[in-house]
């Protein structure tokens, strides 16, 4: 059986998750996320190093309203020194535990290292001449400022890199992504929006994700009966590459009719993640499916 623990007593829930990067230090970013529902509200903060080091210098929280331990804020703290590369999820969740309010502080981490993906600092030099659109110059500055993207996606796999330069390709970047001014506040900001409404034996999930490079609006349909996809589709406004990171979207269609269970998370990858698919698609369903229980 399918359950959305976010719907009881209700019919509709909502979350909205604003996030965004200030160049604060002379070799480190703060990274700021608040999560708001209509139940609590928190907000987190860290500085952290850029790429490849990916390490949280210093971490403070506060609740800002609603029915969660406060002791979560304090705990929160325990991430400096930590890194975020693998591991860093099961980091949080041992720091948080089971408390009241718990997803709420992780899903905040992962968002903070998730922007510690989208801004870097390379030297004034490496930038000089920067022409917003330039896709090959940006697809070298992304393979340059952050090692681990070669292969991780089909934008950044050989099939992706083949399409740059043609002409419909286009990038979203802007120089300050790359080399930041001193000082500069919200360098890139980010609004994530999730919405649950169960109506009849229907229930829809939608996850929305707008900000300087991406601009996605991904709606699931499950049909309660049958545990199955009923329909799968998203409408895409912004991309990092147009051109290129456009058609790993097309993959979404295969959800329809898959089964909704336990073994969703991992199927996903192999459909619509990996070297072939779109990393961003990837989290913004299975960020949805953690709002789902199964028995």
């Amino acid at each position: 059986m399918i359950e959305a623990p976010c719907l009881e007593g209700r019919d509709r829930y909502e979350r909205v998750m604003d996030a965004w990067v200030d160049n604060t230090h002379d070799d480190a970013f703060t990274h700021a996320v608040r999560i708001a529902d209509d139940d609590r509200a928190i907000e987190v903060s860290a500085v952290c190093t850029p790429a490849p080091a990916y390490e949280v210098r210093g971490a403070r929280a506060r609740v800002r309203s609603g029915p969660v331990d406060p002791d979560l804020a304090t705990a929160f703290s325990g991430l400096a020194g930590a890194r975020m590369v693998a591991g860093f999820t099961r980091r949080l969740a041992d720091l948080c535990g089971s408390r009241d309010g718990a997803a709420f502080f992780i899903d905040a981490g992962v968002e903070i290292a998730r922007l510690a993906r989208q801004v870097t600092r390379l030297p004034p030099d490496a930038t000089a001449g920067f022409v917003r659109g330039d896709a090959v110059r940006c697809w070298a500055l992304d393979s340059t400022a952050w090692s681990d993207l070669p292969g991780s996606c089909f934008t950044y796999g050989p099939t992706g890199q083949a399409l740059l330069g043609t002409p419909n390709v286009f990038s979203q970047a802007g120089r300050e992504l790359y080399t930041p001014p001193p000082g500069a506040l919200k360098i890139f900001t980010r609004r994530r929006l999730v919405r649950v409404v169960r109506t009849g034996d229907r229930l829809h999930l939608f996850h929305a994700l707008h900000d300087n490079v991406h601009g996605f609006d991904v709606h699931c349909e499950i049909d309660l009966p049958s545990e199955r996809i009923a329909a799968a589709e998203s409408v895409i406004s912004r991309l990092p590459y147009s051109g290129i990171c456009s058609e790993p979207q097309l993959k979404i269609a295969a959800l329809t009719g898959l089964p909704v269970d336990a073994g969703l998370r991992k199927r996903l990858t192999s459909l619509v993640g990996g070297s072939t698919g779109c990393a961003q698609l990837y989290d913004l369903l299975a960020d949805l499916l953690k709002f789902l229980s199964f028995r």
